[in-house]
């Protein structure tokens, strides 16, 4: 008879196959067999630690996005942005675990709603501080921004594949993300338009 720690061991190995599979190929798509086999344990076993696939999904859920926010409570995530960053510094060891943010994001688990409202709530909390500090200029709607900047630093993960496709790869990888880092600072820090016609334009359609 297997040891408490033998115990837990396995139940880690299943969860982490599981990340891997349902990130790679969907809930629907990933069966428990080729779960129990990636972990070497059987059907059986897994479903004697998480009782069915479903729990098993929750499972994997609460892992990722507790390893996510490990820093700070979920809604309080002010680093998560930083902490997205540090994980596609080593992009190629924590693919399992990015592919599968990326189909939480896409998915109708509910825990993908969870997460974003998450990343929100924490570009909204970074951005106050940094326009507290002065690093950050003031916007007229920080609620708008931070909700458009987390959508910005989610796309890549979700969009993945087409964006690795326009950029001449077959797939995203730590290169590209390093390739993308320094063009995208100068648009966030310089911004695009040499001078402020159009928002002044916007302003004279938008604004009563």
């Amino acid at each position: 008879m297997g040891s408490a720690t033998d115990d837990l061991t396995a139940r880690a190995r299943i969860r982490d196959a599981a990340i891997e599979l349902f990130g790679r190929d969907g809930f629907e798509r990933a069966r428990v067999r080729d779960i129990a086999e990636r972990a070497g344990v059987s059907a059986a076993l897994v479903l004697h630690h998480f009782g069915s696939k479903e729990q098993l999904r929750h499972a994997c859920d609460e892992h990722v996005t507790s390893a996510l926010f490990a820093r700070k409570e979920l809604l309080q995530g002010a680093a998560a942005a930083a902490e997205i960053q540090a994980w596609l510094a080593d992009f190629e060891g924590n693919r399992p675990q990015l592919t599968y943010i990326a189909r939480m994001l896409t998915g109708d688990s509910g825990a993908g709603a969870q997460l974003f409202a998450a990343l929100v709530a924490g570009t909204r909390q970074m951005m106050d501080e940094q326009i507290d500090a002065g690093v950050m200029r003031d916007v007229p709607d920080r609620d708008v921004v931070a909700a458009h900047l987390a959508t910005w630093g989610v796309a890549p993960l979700v969009l993945g594949q087409h964006l690795a496709a326009a950029l001449g790869a077959d797939e995203m990888s730590g290169e590209l993300y390093r390739r993308s880092t320094l063009p995208l600072m100068d648009v966030l820090t310089h911004g695009i338009y040499t001078d402020d016609r159009l928002f002044r334009t916007a302003q004279e359609v938008l604004e009563p």
